[in-house]
């Protein structure tokens, strides 16, 4: 069973959050992690889609505590936002030569309000469709704080889109695994 865990960094908390980079893991929970994406976002190419910043949120990233987050959103090759989700849509529903969005059992992201729900905004803002259907997504911080036993070690960088992603997966095959 395939599943994708979404992380993204945003200039907001909202549910129309502006999003300045996606990140994307597909995995198994028995076999890892089997495909990545990663996406930078050109801030203003978000008004266009109704996409909001948060000046609280700003200020959070120009905090000191987030410099390694900034360089990495910085180092990456950003595109608009409708060209970020025509590439996201295109990964998630290939491998390789075959379709696979019909295989995916589970979209997950950091929280029941947050990643999945602000890309899916996205898509709408777009007049996209939305890869997945509704009843896919799943919330990780619900996993992860019925948790007790002890999580993978965070490696990369925090606060860096696919680095998170690749981890949150980690952890949900560590709590899956553990038997929550």
């Amino acid at each position: 069973m395939t599943h994708v865990m979404i992380d993204l960094e945003t200039m907001g908390t909202g549910n129309k959050a502006a999003i300045l980079s996606i990140g994307a893991a597909k995995f198994s929970l028995e076999d890892g992690i089997t495909d990545t994406f990663h996406v930078g976002v050109e801030l203003a190419s978000n008004k266009l889609l109704g996409m909001e910043i948060d000046a609280g949120t700003v200020m959070w990233w120009l905090d000191p505590d987030r410099e390694e987050a900034r360089k990495a959103y910085l180092a990456l090759e950003k595109v608009d936002l409708i060209e970020a989700l025509y590439g996201f849509t295109e990964w998630f529903r290939s491998n390789g030569d075959e379709i696979v969005a019909a295989d995916i059992k589970g979209v997950w992201g950091n929280g029941a309000t947050f990643d999945n729900v602000i890309l899916r905004n996205a898509y709408a803002g777009a007049n996209l469709e939305c890869p997945w259907p509704f009843w896919l997504d799943r919330c990780f911080r619900t996993m992860k704080a019925q948790w007790t036993g002890y999580l993978p070690q965070r490696k990369g960088t925090h606060h860096a889109a696919l680095d998170d992603a690749i981890w949150q997966a980690e952890a949900l095959r560590t709590i899956w695994q553990g038997g929550l």
